[in-house]
């Protein structure tokens, strides 16, 4: 089938999907307001558009900052003042003045004290984006997290990031993690495009070498996530927690999706310079993991985690792995002009559209169990909508620049 013909058959290629998806953007954008903190930064939403908490959150901040700083660059009435109230928080309420970097949640009696290169390299996504976006303060916050990035958790030896310390410095953890390394990539990308340097562009291909490119495709292209300091696997971290919300057991194929199309803006960024593994990397990555866990247990949907062997280990549905999986599907349609990764697309908003979007009370639900019922647990909160948001962007954006600088164009 000629590239045209396949073109003129993608949804996003039609005006309605692009509106729809466009109005879908707005009313996240507008449910999240309510998770504004009055004293600072913002906090987790429960199923009725309340807060679930008065304690700021770190990751859910930087996420809200760099969602609404997208918003302000798109000309999002608003937008800007959520964003301000983020890089604030961001600068005050949530750093750490004494031994410097952030803490996960604002200060609280027993609070967690380590710092986490996944808080981390999220602070830095969304002050990159706030910049972008020229919000107050955020240049200097931005620079902040970029000097405490460099001289803590990037390793020039191991050519990747490490995870996490003690509150003051002293004393590393002997764990290595892809997860936080795969947000690393995301955040060098958006980096290479909003302060042009391509340097970005160079850690990002390094982390992607080491991490897909020899890994996992030594793992049968499911990504590996635990190992020890010495990046040896640890295959069995965390067996009795299936499902875990950040490092569970087993593989992730909704990291195998987010990766793919990671993978796909790395290659569209470095232009001629791109290794040509990346493209075939991507693809590998997204069959792989569509393949074990679209309906694995014989319930619609994808299950979250899978053993070794390919077998379900935990058979929630999170939303975040179908909307990786549909941002991961239109990049490889945009990149390959492959009619199957325009009809995974189609099936996977059909799909979140059916289960996820909540018409009654607004958002997405976002955590259900196998019979997509709220799971007992965490089924009726709606902390975050990043995911979400970006699945309503990406697909309406070329494979580079990243969203900071693509969003500008819509």
């Amino acid at each position: 089938m000629a590239k045209n013909d396949i073109d003129s058959r993608r949804w996003i290629d039609r005006e309605t999907h692009r509106h729809w998806l466009a109005a879908e953007g707005l009313d996240l954008l507008e449910f999240y307001r309510a998770s504004c903190l009055p004293g600072g930064g913002f906090g987790p939403l429960d199923g009725n558009r309340e807060l679930a908490s008065q304690t700021a959150d770190t990751l859910i901040t930087a996420r809200m900052t760099h969602c609404y700083a997208l918003a302000t660059i798109q000309g999002v009435p608003g937008a800007a003042t959520l964003a301000h109230h983020g890089v604030v928080a961001l600068a005050g309420l949530l750093r750490d003045d004494q031994h410097d970097g952030w803490f996960a949640t604002a200060p609280h009696d027993g609070f967690d004290e380590a710092k986490q290169c996944y808080i981390h390299v999220f602070v830095a996504l969304g002050a990159a984006s706030a910049v972008r976006a020229q919000i107050e303060g955020a240049r200097a916050l931005l620079d902040d997290v970029l000097a405490v990035l460099e001289r803590y958790f990037w390793s020039e030896a191991e050519q990747a990031y490490v995870e996490s310390w003690s509150r003051d410095w002293s004393e590393l953890a002997d764990y290595r993690g892809a997860n936080a390394n795969m947000h690393a990539t995301e955040m060098c990308l958006e980096l290479a495009d909003v302060l042009d340097d391509r340097v970005w562009h160079k850690r990002a291909l390094a982390i992607t070498h080491r991490l897909i490119h020899r890994v996992a495709a030594d793992h049968d292209w499911r990504v590996v996530e635990h190992f020890d300091a010495n990046w040896r696997i640890l295959p069995d971290y965390n067996a009795d927690q299936p499902d875990d919300g950040f490092k569970p057991f087993g593989v992730t194929p909704g990291h195998g999706c987010e990766w793919a199309r990671l993978l796909l803006h790395l290659e569209a960024g470095l232009g001629l310079e791109a290794p040509d593994w990346l493209a075939d990397d991507a693809r590998q990555l997204f069959d792989k993991a569509m393949n074990e866990s679209w309906e694995a247990d014989g319930q619609p949907g994808m299950v979250y985690t899978v053993d070794w062997r390919g077998t379900p280990s935990s058979t929630r549905r999170r939303h975040w792995t179908h909307a990786e999986a549909a941002a991961a599907a239109a990049a490889l349609a945009d990149r390959t002009s492959e009619a199957r990764f325009e009809i995974w697309y189609r099936r996977l908003w059909d799909f979140m559209r059916d289960v996820y979007i909540d018409d009654e009370r607004g958002s997405w639900l976002q955590e259900l169990n196998a019979e997509l019922g709220p799971d007992p647990h965490e089924g009726h909160l709606k902390p975050d909508l990043y995911h979400a948001y970006q699945a309503t962007l990406l697909p309406r954006l070329p494979l580079t620049p990243t969203l900071a600088l693509a969003v500008e164009r819509l």
